[in-house]
């Protein structure tokens, strides 16, 4: 006897939550995605069918096998993905699982996917991205990009997040996420600096800079003491 699993007719179709790569054609005329484990050499776009990794010729995804897109239920779960070093550059994705899927206890294996959202994270100095800038690596014909902020761009190959949405096309939206703010001893990591906090900080930075220009002018008058004397 062979065990069915059991099937699903939902209204709409699930939500679920990925990271991946952004990428760039090396002709800078298509944008995607690779994924960051199964399938990662496979660059896909918005709309994507899956197809087995392993060369099989079994439709995905395949109960004894591990290929189809994954995708998790909870964003939470995918965003804590982006804590490793490895990942600190992923983009977090909203997908809409379409086609066959088997669902397990925290996501998605799916036939088939459209890629709604794409959050773009702060890029590495901590700022705001605004474009997506080469990040050094990529696959064959594909550059792979970061999040990066008008001051790293530093001439490298990039795009903005609008000019990145337009060229995956399919209504995809991306969306730069905060930047990283400083969190001080004994404050709440969730909170931000708050008003006080940066009038203390100006403060501080004025007195460095009284205490800069101190010692700059006592430098000068020595220097004009040194000159006098050597005059005589």
């Amino acid at each position: 006897m062979r065990l069915r699993l059991p099937e699903e007719h939902p209204a709409e179709p699930p939500t679920g939550y990925k990271i991946a790569h952004p990428v760039l054609s090396h002709d800078g005329t298509r944008a995607g995605f690779t994924g960051v484990s199964l399938g990662a050499a496979l660059p896909y776009g918005v709309l994507a069918d899956a197809s087995c990794v392993y060369g099989l010729r079994h439709a995905a995804p395949h109960r004894r096998c591990d290929c189809g897109f994954h995708s998790v239920h909870e964003r939470a779960t995918a965003e804590a993905l982006l804590c490793t070093a490895e990942h600190r550059t992923a983009l977090l994705l909203e997908v809409t699982v379409l086609g066959r899927y088997i669902r397990f206890e925290r996501g998605f294996r799916h036939a088939r996917q459209r890629v709604r959202t794409a959050r773009a994270g702060p890029c590495a100095c901590g700022a705001v991205a605004i474009a997506l800038a080469d990040a050094g690596w990529g696959r064959p014909g594909w550059y792979a990009l970061a999040p990066s902020c008008a001051a790293c761009l530093r001439g490298r190959t990039s795009v903005s997040l609008a000019g990145y949405a337009r060229l995956a096309g399919d209504g995809l939206r991306v969306i730069a996420g905060r930047a990283v703010t400083v969190a001080r001893a004994g404050q709440d990591p969730g909170e931000g600096i708050d008003v006080p906090e940066l009038v203390a900080e100006a403060a501080l930075l004025q007195a460095r800079l009284d205490w800069f220009q101190t010692q700059l002018a006592r430098l000068g008058r020595r220097r004009a003491e040194s000159e006098g004397s050597e005059g005589e």
